[in-house]
């Protein structure tokens, strides 16, 4: 597996990350824990070295995992983890809103570091922009926090080109993680320019689409009562059976290519700039190795402009949220 730098940090990185989410939060009831400490073990035997959590996935049982499961590999991976949602009481699934005041950015770190059981955060993302309070008074919490060797780098999710300006300022970025992917391709009109201005890393979440563009769902698959992905626009069956179109066109790659749609999903990111590093999630071992597989897979310029020009025909059906989370992104 290639190494990727996230910007001008000197945060080095896997090519490709693991979003380890999905393993205790999201897609139904939370895997067996003991399989996903495997999981998380086998994926730094197969090189891989970024990983991605937040105190919001659980609550809290993500990081649990992440940091139990990867104890032995302390200073070898890189762990980032998020800070931004006020938490339900007494542990209670969800969120009541957004909170980045600096006291409960300090809060959260503390406590994160305990359940990753590290001494730093190797990336500290705001999960989400909170408008009620100024990012520089976040950039300056984490600046702090830098400052007393409890965070190595400030990252930020889903902000747009101003809010990513105004934080570095005072705060250099090390990295933006933003959903991105070729169903979604709003960071490619601002806010990748600005990354590439100010040497800032990019970690597209989602880069397959929450599994759409896998090529293993269509209109028909039942997805589990639990499953984040019923409250999504983009998921109705009508809006799977539109965008199937995009699935068949991967696949039309993928059979010239000897890979598989999802690999040529996350060749396709990985060939739009040399600091873009993808974290697709999982629970399964094979879908690790067909993840960690597209690193190898090569698309040509030519490659390129066919898939570019394909996928500029078709219209994506969907929004990506229902409107009052989509409302909590900058872009």
């Amino acid at each position: 597996m290639q190494k990727r730098k996230l910007g001008n940090s000197n945060l080095e990185v896997s090519a490709i990350g693991l979003g380890c989410m999905g393993m205790s939060f999201g897609y139904g009831p939370p895997a067996d824990k003991q399989e996903m400490i495997s999981l998380l073990r086998s994926a730094v035997e197969r090189s891989i070295t970024f990983f991605d959590t937040a105190e919001v996935y659980g609550p809290f049982a993500n990081e649990e995992l992440v940091g139990e499961a990867l104890a032995p590999f302390r200073g070898k991976v890189a762990i980032a983890t998020k800070f931004g949602f006020q938490l339900k009481p007494n542990g209670e699934p969800g969120f009541v809103g957004l909170n980045s005041r600096p006291e409960r950015i300090n809060e959260v770190a503390e406590a994160s570091l305990k359940r990753l059981k590290v001494d730093a955060l190797d990336l500290f993302y705001q999960h989400r922009v909170d408008p009620d309070v100024p990012i520089e008074d976040v950039a300056g919490a984490v600046k702090d926090l830098i400052q007393r060797g409890k965070v190595k780098h400030f990252g930020l999710s889903e902000a747009g080109a101003q809010t990513i300006r105004r934080a570095h300022a005072i705060q250099p970025v090390a990295a933006l993680q933003s959903e991105y992917s070729l169903w979604t391709r709003g960071p490619e009109k601002e806010v990748l320019p600005t990354l590439e201005e100010l040497g800032i890393g990019f970690v597209p979440y989602s880069p397959l689409g929450k599994g759409f563009l896998t090529g293993k769902m269509d209109e028909n698959t039942k997805l589990d009562s639990g499953d984040f992905r019923n409250t999504l626009p983009r998921f109705t069956p009508e809006a799977r059976k539109a965008n199937q179109t995009l699935v068949d066109l991967l696949g039309k790659i993928a059979e010239q290519k000897k890979a598989t749609p999802a690999q040529i999903a996350l060749a396709w990111l990985l060939a739009q700039k040399p600091w873009i590093v993808p974290i697709p999630g999982t629970t399964k071992l094979t879908r690790l190795e067909e993840n960690i597989g597209a690193a190898a897979v090569e698309l040509t310029p030519n490659d390129l402009r066919e898939i570019e020009s394909a996928a500029s025909n078709i219209t994506v059906q969907g929004a990506r949220y229902p409107e009052h989370i989509e409302k909590m992104t900058g872009l």
